[in-house]
């Protein structure tokens, strides 16, 4: 765990420029500086730099941050990870905070077996390259298959022989022989796991081999033709994706992933230029797998070959990728073909055209399965249709659920309120045996049928929630824009007093009243520091580790407007009836403070009227007497308020 220190250190060297320099072309412009989006495709800049504050926004897409937030946005890392790639490029030695005995020995674990599959990596590369018989028989073997001496060095292609020689080699430089059992390099018996087969090494997502697999080169050999590692500390097959750390930049790029079945369809569609391309590493698609996809993009192609039966098998694996709400498109390859004869065969540009004319949504492709195979035969249309039905089930976005329900309809002559019906009936079973095993059955029951009800009227025909804010969010934003930016400015020379203890005495009677939680948190943030005599920066915001306060910070201190510097220093015209825009923090904040006092007490003055006026004729007078007084109190107040506002505007 890095070291808060260390974290301090990081943003405290952290250039801004710096950092977007290596992936976007600025212009200076004012004292910012400007160039492309990276986040959304545009012709006109709206991406801005701030050196001063240390921040990007993007005024088109809308996201911004600090140094750390781009490369978590950009290249896809945790915010550990962010924190070490800055810590690398500013040659910042990284402080580990105190860890326990078994934290300790559990990183020292992962470390060794990574250093120990590298080596084995290397080994078997060198097999390939420099052995007599991984020569003849491993890279014959690939370029027999087409594969390019760059390509087989990128993937990192190795060879095991059939005289093994890696568990010797590796106790000789001193491994230790239980970790190389413990990664399935080497058996129970002290032989090599892999021998006699090419070799195929799988990384993780920062590109670290986490285990192997490895094919036979033996003709007739009984067992599978690929046998991989075993899992370990650091191999989990459920959560890796082949090849994902060569396509992860591919599918930003492209905001696709194209998912198919084998190492060699991937590696020979990115020797073609298809870079967004990733296998499952030899197991049914997991939701940890698509979590990993999510990361990158929400859209998903899944490229099959030929065969009717496996196609009919894969379609019941959709419905893990519809649940997590991604797109799906799939295309069958012509019978007896595979991605990577396909590719071969034809090139990268009619693969590419192939894909594009032929990828289908996965209802429709669904469904004409459905017409090719049932034919005339009820029974089995009926079982591809519940099939389908129980797929769209599993959307939980329901205006999509709508769209693919009146698809459906339509492709299908099944009259539609059926089909809506079906869809409710599954989402209610799912609703049942997620509940079940935790609430009381009978009191869960009712209250599922009364869900359920509820969306057999709603789940087609509803509408999605337009935002809304919340009745005072302009001005109790004002009041943490002041805080973030200007917070730590003083107020009054004479006394001392800092912009924030001056708003935050001012508004302490209605503090209780702010909607906004994370407006809210900020001001908490600064009344702990006033307490404990300490002062917050507009970097120590920027730099939160919660996101919400990240997030708005930049939104609040982000203008796509900046004041010209050549109205001062070519034409020498300064600003005549106010001060520059960042020297305004007193008179912005007296104004802030009234502006949000005043928008509370007439809240009151509302909520007070409405009391008065719910009152029954049968109520004690008294308490009537209590509202009018009150009423009248809160109505001088109001007007107070108000010409202290309008004194300070003409001022």
């Amino acid at each position: 765990m890095i070291s808060p220190g260390t974290i301090d250190e990081i943003f405290a060297k952290v250039q801004i420029e710096d950092v977007v320099q290596d992936y976007v072309q600025l212009k200076r412009r004012g004292v910012n500086m400007i160039g492309l989006c990276p986040f959304h495709h545009e012709k006109t800049p709206s991406f801005t730099v701030s050196p001063a504050k240390n921040i990007y926004k993007c005024f088109g897409c809308g996201k911004g941050g600090n140094a750390v937030q781009f490369l978590m946005e950009h290249d896809h890392l945790t915010y550990p990870e962010a924190l070490r790639q800055l810590a690398a490029k500013y040659n910042i030695e990284i402080e580990e905070s105190v860890e326990t005995d078994e934290v300790r020995e559990e990183r020292q674990l992962k470390d060794s077996l990574f250093l120990i599959n590298a080596f084995a990596n290397t080994h078997f590369q060198g097999n390939l390259w420099e052995n007599a018989e991984g020569k003849r028989i491993g890279l014959g073997y690939f370029k027999e298959r087409g594969f390019l001496e760059t390509t087989i060095r990128k993937f990192e292609l190795g060879f095991a022989p059939k005289q093994g020689g890696l568990t010797d080699k590796a106790t000789q430089e001193g491994y230790n022989s239980e970790y190389l059992k413990a990664l399935g390099l080497t058996t129970e018996k002290g032989r090599d796991f892999f021998w006699d087969r090419v070799m195929f090494p799988i990384h993780n997502l920062s590109g670290k081999v986490i285990g192997f697999a490895g094919r036979t080169m033996s003709s007739g050999v009984k067992g599978p033709k690929y046998i991989n590692s075993p899992e370990s500390e650091i191999y989990n097959k459920r959560k890796t994706l082949y090849a994902i750390h060569l396509a992860k930049q591919g599918i930003i790029q492209k905001d696709q992933c194209i998912l198919v079945e084998g190492y060699t369809d991937v590696i020979s569609l990115h020797q073609a230029g298809i870079q967004n391309v990733v296998a499952s590493s030899g197991t049914s698609l997991t939701t940890d797998q698509i979590a990993l996809i999510k990361r990158f993009t929400p859209n998903v192609l899944l490229l099959y070959d030929g065969d009717f039966a496996g196609l009919k098998a894969s379609l019941r694996g959709l419905n893990l990728l519809l649940e997590q709400n991604l797109n799906v498109q799939l295309v069958a390859l012509p019978e007896g073909e595979d991605p990577d004869s396909f590719v071969r065969k034809r090139g990268s540009e009619k693969m590419l055209a192939y894909l594009a004319q032929q990828a289908k949504d996965f209802i429709l492709f669904s469904i004409e399965l459905m017409v090719e195979e049932s034919k005339n035969d009820p029974v089995k249309k009926t079982q591809w249709l519940r099939d389908i039905v129980e797929s769209i089930s599993k959307i939980p976005d329901p205006i999509k659920r709508s769209v693919y329900i009146s698809q459906c309809a339509q492709l299908t002559g099944i009259e539609e309120a059926i089909l809506v019906a079906e869809t409710n009936k599954k989402i209610r079973q799912d609703l049942l045996n997620k509940k079940s095993s935790h609430r009381d059955r009978d009191a869960e029951k009712a209250a599922l049928d009364v869900a359920a009800r509820r969306d057999e009227q709603n789940i087609i025909h509803q509408q999605p929630e337009s935002p809304s804010s919340a009745p005072d969010d302009a001005q109790e934003r004002d009041i943490v824009r002041l805080l973030i930016t200007f917070g730590d400015r003083v107020f009054d020379e004479d006394s001392a007093i800092l912009v924030a203890q001056y708003i935050l005495n001012n508004i302490k009677d209605v503090v209780k009243f702010v909607d906004n939680q994370t407006y809210l948190k900020v001001i908490e943030m600064w009344q702990h520091a006033i307490k404990e005599q300490a002062t917050l920066t507009l970097a120590h915001f920027i730099n939160h580790t919660d996101e919400n306060i990240r997030r708005l910070a930049v939104d609040l201190t982000t203008s796509p407007y900046t004041y010209s510097e050549n109205w001062e220093a070519r034409w020498d015209i300064m600003l005549q009836t106010q001060v520059m825009p960042d020297d305004n923090y007193i008179k912005d904040s007296q104004q802030s403070v009234l502006r949000f006092k005043l928008k509370k007490i007439r809240h009151l003055i509302e909520e007070n009227k409405q009391r008065i006026a719910e009152l029954k004729p049968d109520e004690e007078p008294q308490k009537e007497l209590i509202y009018l007084k009150v009423h009248q109190q809160l109505t001088q107040l109001r007007n107070e308020l108000a010409e202290k506002l309008k004194l300070i505007v003409l001022s």
